[in-house]
């Protein structure tokens, strides 16, 4: 699959390259006014009341998650201030200092099911806070300014990376990545993008460095895509462990072993502290700029901290700006917030100079086009097929408010520029359905669920005939929304038609309830349902509720009986946004649900 695209809810933030910049929020200002309200401000910033009851007695306890790369250094910061007996308003500070997988703790947030059992969050990245959101039903979350950074990178064993001219010869990221897979010496390992923030970044920055050599980048970037799927790791850590632990002939000779590795500065950091020799990494810093993995420092549900807990996050954010905490997080490797770093780290790391390692970050991509990246990497790697179910009842024909169009038009438009997202391989089909369309039945099969590249009858592709049927899509005058009789009919096709190796879901996009009395019923449908789900076999149901009349409680509840789930737009025009948003979220539990 090529390009996409998803609701950019922070494309105005501006750079993440420079988070220091971009965040104060509400949250860390609430913290102020509190502080300043009780007459503790200077306490609160600067720890120095002092009192005669022992620490134990009077601590103020924080609990932290952190991305498992910087809580070694957040946890020896917080050890320190313990032994320090730092006060936070008065009170001894105790930290405790989790380390938890940043994707992980996002999918929990978003989920929202349980109270987290902490009231600090330090991913590795702010595209986790996005992704923490979800449908905005989770758990809130507040970040403000980042308290380290790390630049993403390209790390190569010696052999491998003195056969592209390091350090001398410099790259985009597009001719790195080129350079690495068209060398029969090199294997590139990278982690999975939607549970790595190095890897999702990474594959971001190749993205953009290809669109800017012009041509096909679609189909460059999808090329890579499928090359660094065949070397994937679950996570940053799992991928360094990849890489040849040395020049002999077995190491290198090892398939499973990689050459080059898609890790960010700080983990090249770690894993040459710890080798020797032929073992450590050199480090390509591409000359069109790297991302930065930022460390939000993010509080979690603020309205429920207590007093106590708000003072506690504030006085920790303020003591890991410090200069010693800013000392501590330099000898684990990390950067400063604003990407600074002396040259002695980079050298640790394994940069040289001319690599040009000092210069400002690259302009962060948009949640967007992050977003993008992500709904291609999750259909690149495994090819789309795809049922479309088109709601053709009367009320499609209604106004969309701000708009000269009737939702059917505006429907039609998203979703041809969502076709043209899909790669060749992509198969996709088009059913539509209103009551009595075809005679007593509610539904009519339009297209065939077959690739967009194959041969159409009477000339051009699959594709140039879908995007007409869809075009020529058209409201029912006086048709009802036949619902539930088409979510059966059209799950059952697309069940017994299942290709394996590709993702397989339905997508229903309806204004209205059901409205079928003479069908199933609901309760009939969602038995019909759980009868024919089957694991090995997945087709999970994306079911879109297009304006104010439709139900998303109730396709949500249909929908998740497969292992999809109901979505709801105002606005048609965001319909490609949000299937490619919920083909993300099928395909990741699809995957949880493999494990």
């Amino acid at each position: 699959m090529g390009r996409h695209s998803l609701p950019d809810s922070h494309a105005a933030e501006g750079r993440r390259g420079h988070p220091s910049t971009r965040r104060r929020t509400v949250a860390i200002a609430t913290l102020l006014v509190l502080a300043v309200a009780t007459g503790t401000a200077v306490a609160a910033k600067g720890g120095l009341l002092s009192f005669s009851e022992s620490c134990e007695d009077s601590a103020v306890r924080l609990s932290v998650v952190a991305s498992p790369d910087i809580a070694p250094a957040v946890r020896s910061i917080a050890e320190q201030a313990r032994a320090d007996e730092v006060k936070a308003d008065g009170h001894c500070l105790v930290v405790e200092v989790l380390a938890r997988d940043a994707h992980k703790v996002a999918e929990a947030l978003a989920a929202g099911d349980t109270e987290p059992d902490f009231q600090v969050w330090l991913p590795d990245s702010d595209l986790w806070l996005e992704r923490a959101k979800g449908l905005g039903e989770g758990i809130p979350v507040s970040p403000s300014d980042s308290v380290a950074s790390s630049p993403v990178a390209l790390a190569m064993v010696p052999s491998a990376s003195r056969a592209l001219g390091w350090p001398r010869k410099t790259y985009t990221w597009a001719e790195l990545v080129a350079g690495a897979l068209g060398s029969d010496r090199v294997r590139l390992g990278a982690a999975d993008p939607a549970r790595s923030a190095t890897g999702l970044l990474a594959l971001a920055g190749i993205g953009a460095s290809s669109a800017r050599q012009g041509g096909d980048s679609d189909t460059r970037v999808a090329q890579t895509a499928k090359v660094l799927a065949e070397r994937m790791s679950d996570g940053d850590t799992q991928v360094l462990e990849t890489l040849a632990r040395s020049t002999s002939g077995a190491e290198e000779g090892n398939p499973k072993r990689n050459q080059a590795a898609l890790i960010s500065e700080q983990a090249a950091f770690t894993h040459n502290a710890e080798a020797t020799g032929a073992g450590k990494l050199d480090l390509f810093y591409p000359e069109d700029g790297t991302p930065l993995l930022d460390y939000p420092y993010t509080l979690v549900n603020e309205a429920r901290l207590s007093t106590a807990e708000s003072r506690a996050a504030l006085r920790f954010m303020n003591l890991l700006g410090d200069r010693d905490a800013q000392a501590t997080f330099a000898e684990h490797g990390f950067r400063a917030g604003d990407g600074s770093a002396e040259d002695s780290l980079v050298a640790a790391a394994g940069g040289r100079k001319p690599q040009p390692y000092a210069e400002p970050a690259v302009e962060a991509p948009s949640d967007e086009e992050l977003r993008e990246t992500l709904g291609m990497w999750t259909i690149t790697v495994q090819s789309a097929r795809l049922t479309t179910v088109v709601d053709a009842s009367g009320s499609m024909a209604t106004l969309v408010p701000g708009r000269n169009q009737s939702r059917m038009n505006v429907t039609k438009e998203s979703l041809i520029q969502a076709l043209d997202q899909f790669t060749p391989d992509d198969e996709i089909g088009l059913w539509k359905f209103a009551t009595t369309l075809d005679g007593e039945q509610d539904y009519r099969r339009l297209m065939e669920t077959k690739r967009l590249g194959d041969p159409a009858a009477g000339g051009g592709t699959h594709r140039e005939k879908l995007t007409a049927a869809f075009a020529a899509l058209q409201p029912v005058p006086g048709g009802a929304t036949g619902l539930y009789d088409t979510t059966l009919a059209s799950y059952k096709e697309a069940r017994s038609t299942y290709v394996k190796g590709k993702f397989n879901a339905l997508v229903i996009l309806t204004d209205g309830s059901n409205q079928d009395t003479d069908g199933i019923s609901r309760s009939g449908l969602v038995t019909e349902l759980k009868k024919l789900v089957d694991p090995e076999r997945p087709v999970p149901v994306i079911a879109i509720a297009v304006g104010p009349d439709a139900d998303r409680d109730e396709v949500a509840e249909i929908a998740r009986i497969t292992g999809g789930d109901g979505y709801e737009v105002s606005d048609p025009a965001e319909i490609q946004a949000v299937i490619l948003q919920a083909i993300m979220a099928a395909g990741q539990n699809g995957r949880a649900a493999e494990e």
